[in-house]
């Protein structure tokens, strides 16, 4: 029994040295692996994704949440962070890309300082939103995904806000705007590019 006892706590023992040199391992692949990307030689480490791997554990279920954190940070997720996720939680990038381009949370490309998303669903669409996006589109000069030249401006399209009964609506930035017309859309455009 006390045999036992003893090979038990060196099992332990052995399992929490291996423990900790995959986490030493771990920490120095991730410093390896967050540094700039650019051409420019800076050799710059990008300390945010440096500090999102080492606040969660490196297994597979944390791809979504982490995608999350990346995307309020960046505003998108960066080819760069699809990287470092894909080797931090041994994934191939194919299945990162595949959860960013699954779910409508997450974006390749990076939104403008002011995102108008207009509600193409039922009940907004059926009340005239889709005027309010061709509206948008003249008024900008881009399309649904991209942004103005200057980073100012972003259209999206989405399919429901959980606001019907203020249809039709579109939002700036999460703030929602119900009953909305092509007039107020104009009112609240010449609003926001007014501001600096």
């Amino acid at each position: 029994m006390e045999k036992n006892k003893i090979e038990n706590q060196y099992k332990k023992q052995k399992d929490d040295k291996t423990k900790k040199e995959q986490i030493n391992e771990n920490s120095d692949n991730i410093k390896k692996l967050c540094k700039c990307e650019c051409e420019c030689g800076c050799d710059k480490k990008d300390e945010f994704l440096e500090s999102l791997c080492n606040e969660y554990q490196p297994i597979k279920d944390n791809l979504i949440q982490m995608l999350n954190e990346v995307q309020e940070h960046y505003g998108y997720v960066p080819m760069h962070a699809q990287k470092v996720l894909a080797e931090f939680l041994n994934v191939s990038m194919a299945e990162v890309y595949g959860v960013v381009t699954f779910y409508s949370r997450f974006t390749l490309k990076p939104k403008g300082k002011y995102n108008i998303a207009v509600c193409l669903g039922t009940a907004c669409f059926v009340k005239g939103s889709q005027k309010i996006m061709d509206r948008l589109k003249e008024r900008l000069k881009i399309e649904a995904g991209e942004t103005t030249e200057d980073g100012r401006f972003s259209i999206e399209e989405t399919r429901c806000v959980g606001a019907c009964g203020l249809a039709p609506v579109f939002t700036v930035n999460g703030e929602v705007f119900g009953k909305a017309t092509v007039q107020k859309l104009d009112e609240v455009l010449n609003e926001l590019s007014s501001r600096e």
